[in-house]
């Protein structure tokens, strides 16, 4: 939608002032390790959540927990308890009046216990990126460093997904990584209907190109925004006007420039073009700068309300749209003797001199402005 234009897309990278980056471990699940985690944290006088998603075997892991770590005061949160039993649980564990929350994914998002900053969780590999990432977020939520340990059973065999959203969140650790998280998820899960093969039948039909000018237009009729109507102009000149292969080398980027020339609107555009390309790729050669030439020539055909210029195989300059008042039609006679003004058809023909211009594209532009001085 932010590519459509329909919403906007910005991208928060700066974290709160003295946030750290949460330590991810990501390894087999092993019991030493975990009571080693559990006890560093109680003795910073901090909080654990465990996170535990099976809700029949909850409580035989908290019980679990309360005999690995003697001392440690153990209690279970999950979606199936009555909602003032859960409340009351939370708002004790906020008050740290016991240690180590034993919980299920209830806790991924809207939580900020800042005193809680370990978290533990039994087989990550069945959650999901977007869950991982958000579980993480749960700790390090202050000045104290955090730490998240992403556990998977010792020897099982891990499912290839599985192993690409470990990998992810093992690398992805930085402060404001969410935006890679969140791409590489894309890359793992695909894109689903909404820009996969069953949605695009009708892009391939039209030409991505004329299905963003119809998006653009709907849009703007949706929202009540004024759409300006993409006018074609046609410029027929005998004249070598492109980008040569070993000016541009590359075929991909040939035709992004080529794009970029055509999407030009003004002379500002056109030596913003110049520049880029000559600072790129160096000077330009004839055939590119004659390129330029005619995407200026069309920015003023644009401004003028002229549709068409064709230089016939009888060596006229053939212009449309076309509407002189007699005075302009009088000085044209003194200055291009023999052209011919069609007012049925707005159709303005100019003989070419003989012998013929050298450069037919400068000629052409100097009929143009003699033709339109003063529009």
């Amino acid at each position: 939608m932010a590519v459509s234009g329909i919403r906007d897309l910005s991208v928060i990278e700066t974290p709160p002032e003295d946030r750290q980056p949460v330590l991810t471990s990501v390894q087999p699940y092993d019991e030493g390790q975990v009571a080693l985690a559990i006890r560093r944290e109680l003795l910073r006088d901090g909080q654990v959540f465990y996170v535990h998603n099976q809700v029949d075997s909850i409580h035989r892991i908290a019980a679990g927990i309360a005999e690995l770590v003697p001392g440690a005061r153990v209690e279970v949160a999950h979606g199936q308890m009555d909602e003032r039993q859960l409340e009351r649980v939370m708002v004790r564990f906020w008050e740290r009046e016991f240690d180590v929350l034993v919980c299920t994914t209830i806790i991924e998002s809207g939580l900020d216990v800042p005193n809680a900053n370990t978290l533990i969780i039994e087989r990550a590999d069945l959650l999901g990126l977007s869950q991982l990432h958000q579980l993480r977020g749960r700790v390090g939520r202050s000045s104290e460093r955090g730490y998240a340990y992403f556990l998977f059973p010792e020897g099982a065999t891990v499912t290839e997904p599985a192993y690409e959203r470990l990998k992810t969140i093992a690398e992805h650790s930085r402060l404001g990584s969410g935006l890679a998280i969140a791409m590489r998820d894309l890359e793992i899960r695909g894109a689903g209907n909404v820009v996969g093969a069953e949605q695009s039948g009708h892009v391939a039909a039209v030409g991505f190109d004329m299905y963003s000018q119809l998006l653009k237009e709907e849009i703007g009729e949706l929202t009540g925004e004024p759409v300006e109507q993409e006018v074609d102009i046609k410029v027929d000149l005998p004249v070598d006007a492109h980008l040569p292969h070993d000016y541009v080398e590359d075929a991909t980027q040939r035709l992004e420039l080529y794009q970029r020339i055509s999407a030009v609107r003004d002379a500002t555009g056109v030596r913003d073009v110049r520049s880029e390309l000559e600072d790129r790729f160096g000077p330009l050669p004839e055939p590119a700068d004659r390129l330029l030439t005619i995407a200026a020539l069309k920015a003023a055909l644009r401004r003028w309300g002229v549709t068409e210029v064709v230089l016939t195989p009888k060596g006229q300059l053939r212009i449309a749209p076309v509407a002189l008042s007699d005075s302009q039609q009088v000085r044209l006679e003194r200055r291009f003797p023999g052209h011919r003004l069609r007012k049925d058809q707005a159709v303005l023909t100019i003989p070419a001199p003989r012998p013929a211009p050298t450069d037919t594209v400068a000629w052409a532009a100097g009929v143009l402005r003699e033709v339109f001085a003063g529009r």
